[in-house]
């Protein structure tokens, strides 16, 4: 079927996560909980890393740029939920849904890619420890982050303007929270069979190659890990790896049971569900998991608040 190149809507409706005016002022009041200790709790681990000259090293630099990346991620849909609460209008203009894909693609992607480059990070720290700070040079990590900025921005690009071809013909009630992607395509009126495989191979270059990417830097570390002859020398390696681990698991598992499935095979109600772990949770969380598991951090963390405390004295 021919595409044209214009909607037939000027904006969508986004039906959030109820309907009923009680659960939609909790899901208000935990939506912007949720914002505040993400925004704070990412903001205190950059800053702390900033300020602790320990800690500008390339491990760091790439937890820096996560926690920004996490911010940003998250204030590309959580506002707009907020605002819609406020106001009691779920209305959202096409140009504004355009945009939330956009960045939201965006954003998700650098977090993608960037969890490689820390898992590599760990893989020759560990596995070439000698030669660490001749292979993750200054310059070579910032090479790396902006390889992660910009390859994730031409993914984006590239799902926005397919989006940008397809016709509505009406259809404006979008059964999420935000406008997803998967979600806005199903409302088109024509063949989306290419944003479809767009969706599958632009996806699978920033989604699952970087996710096998970081499964081979785990199989080497664990090979590396084995030799290591005392179980107090294992356990101090492998526990500079769980926070990671653990970001890892939850930002993978809830992306690619959404998004590479069938849509056949799950609920508007369950990608919704999904959709709130890699968008809001897993961000909320990545501050407590790396510095509660991190003694350095830790450390920079109490001396932030010791200066602060100090100046207000």
């Amino acid at each position: 079927m021919e595409r044209k190149n214009h909607s037939r809507v000027s904006e969508f409706i986004l039906l959030g996560l109820s309907d009923q005016p009680e659960e939609e002022k909790l899901m208000f009041l935990a939506f912007l909980l949720m914002y505040l200790i993400t925004g704070l709790g990412n903001l205190l681990i950059i800053t702390a890393i900033r300020r602790d000259s320990c800690l500008h090293t390339p491990m760091y630099f790439f937890l820096t740029n996560l926690s920004l990346v996490d911010i940003c991620f998250t204030s590309t849909t959580i506002p707009k939920v907020l605002v819609n609460y406020i106001s009691g209008n779920k209305a959202i203009l096409y140009i504004s849904c355009l945009a939330q894909v956009f960045f939201f693609i965006w954003f998700g992607g650098v977090d993608s890619i960037l969890l490689t480059v820390m898992a590599y990070d760990r893989y020759v720290a560990i596995c070439a420890p000698l030669h660490y700070s001749m292979i993750l040079t200054s310059r070579v990590c910032a090479l790396l982050v902006a390889v992660c900025w910009f390859w994730a921005c031409a993914n984006a690009l590239s799902h926005t303007v397919l989006l940008t071809q397809l016709s509505f013909c009406g259809h404006t009630e979008i059964h999420h929270f935000f406008c997803d992607l998967n979600v806005v395509i199903r409302l088109a009126c024509l063949d989306t069979f290419i944003n479809d495989l767009v969706i599958y191979t632009m996806g699978g270059l920033t989604v699952i190659i970087p996710f096998i990417g970081i499964l081979i830097s785990y199989i080497h570390i664990f090979v590396a890990v084995l030799r290591i002859p005392s179980a107090h020398g294992k356990w101090k390696v492998f526990s500079t790896c769980g926070s990671h681990i653990t970001v890892v698991c939850l930002f993978y598992g809830t992306i690619i049971g959404v998004h590479f499935n069938p849509a056949s095979t799950h609920t508007a109600q369950q990608d919704t569900a999904s959709a709130m772990m890699y968008t809001v949770v897993t961000p909320m969380l990545n501050p407590f998991t790396y510095s509660l598991r991190n003694n350095d951090v830790q450390g920079a963390l109490r001396v932030l608040f010791t200066r602060k405390s100090g100046l207000s004295l």
